[in-house]
C-alpha cells in the first residue's frame, strides 16, 4: 500500500515538473501580452459614436458580472438614443441656412423698401 502512495505523489511530482516546464516555454497561448488592470478591451471611437458602435461592444464575463442580455439591452437602448439625437442635430443644422436665407431676403427686401419710399432729393 505503502508503495502506490509513494508512486501517485511521484507522478503527481513529475507531472507537475512537466506543466511548470510547458507553461515557462509555450507561455500561456496568447496572441497579445495581457491587459494591464483596470483597462478594458472595449472599444468606441473618440468622436462621432453611432448605435452600430456602442451594439459592437463586448464586455469582458467575470465570475460575478452583470446579466449579458441586460446589458446587450441597455447598450441597445443607447445606441437607439443615440441615432435619435444626431437625426434631431442634421434637422436642425439643415434648417439652419434656410433659415439664414430667409432673414437676408427679408432684410434686403425691406431694405429696398426703405429705399423707395424715401423722397428725393432734386
Amino acid at each position: 500500500m505503502l508503495t502506490i502512495l509513494l508512486y501517485l505523489i511521484v507522478m503527481a511530482l513529475v507531472g507537475g515538473m512537466i506543466f511548470l516546464a510547458a507553461s515557462a516555454v509555450f507561455g500561456r497561448s496568447e496572441e497579445l501580452p495581457p491587459l494591464p488592470p483596470g483597462t478594458t478591451a472595449a472599444v468606441l471611437p473618440a468622436e462621432g459614436v453611432t448605435s452600430a458602435d456602442v451594439d459592437a461592444l463586448r464586455f469582458q464575463q467575470v465570475l460575478r458580472g452583470y446579466k449579458a442580455s441586460e446589458v446587450d439591452w441597455a447598450l441597445h437602448r443607447l445606441g437607439m438614443e443615440i441615432d435619435s439625437l444626431r437625426a434631431q442635430l442634421e434637422a436642425r443644422s439643415d434648417a439652419a441656412p434656410e433659415v439664414e436665407g430667409q432673414e437676408a431676403a427679408a432684410v434686403s427686401g425691406s431694405e429696398a423698401a426703405a429705399v423707395s419710399e424715401r423722397p428725393e432729393d432734386v
